[in-house]
């Protein structure tokens, strides 16, 4: 299991898309679809939209591996991706720093890709993609993380052209892959 991770407007499903392209048709390698109590319209990634009432059916009957809340939203990766993991493929998922511990407890293996950015592009990002209030940027901008200074983790700054960083997360994947990249 690969997971994500990295503040709001690091590029995360940016990099993420990335590394599907230059993946695409490898049957080893899987990208998670995630469920969030956030409507399907409200740009960003390609997630399961759904309620918090069948959000909170779903956990309670457990089809989520790993499941959080953050910023007012709650967000599950499906069950199916632990199966996917078992059955010797590298599963790709977007989640969250604070429910790294969890990844950690639920999945036999987990290495942590953290995207960074810097402050003025995490704002100029954050604004633009229009979802929240100057207020909530702020807070988003200002809000304490926790630190992922582990050994399996992998820092990708991602302040620059999409391609640098998503090149790199390529290369990282390819690795665990065991294959070589081939530069494009």
């Amino acid at each position: 299991m690969i997971v994500v991770v990295g503040p709001s407007g690091a590029g995360k499903d940016s990099v993420i898309g990335f590394v599907a392209q230059r993946f695409v048709g490898r049957a080893d390698i899987d990208f998670v679809r995630r469920v969030i109590t956030r409507p399907s319209d409200a740009g960003g990634e390609d997630h399961e939209s759904v309620s918090d009432s069948d959000f909170d059916a779903r956990l309670a009957a457990g089809d989520f591996a790993v499941a959080w809340k953050a910023h007012g939203l709650q967000y599950g990766i499906p069950r199916e991706a632990l199966d996917r993991v078992r059955a010797g493929r590298i599963v790709i998922a977007n989640g969250s720093r604070g429910a790294l511990a969890r990844f950690r407890q639920v999945f036999p293996k987990v290495v942590v890709v953290n995207i960074t950015a810097s402050p003025e592009a995490l704002a100029q990002r954050l604004v633009a993609r229009g979802r929240e209030s100057e207020a909530d940027i702020l807070k988003r901008l200002q809000r304490q993380t926790p630190d992922i200074l582990d050994a399996d983790v992998t820092t990708i700054d991602n302040s620059g052209p999409l391609d640098i960083a998503g090149s790199r997360f390529a290369a990282l994947v390819a690795e665990l892959c065991g294959m070589t990249l081939a530069a494009s």
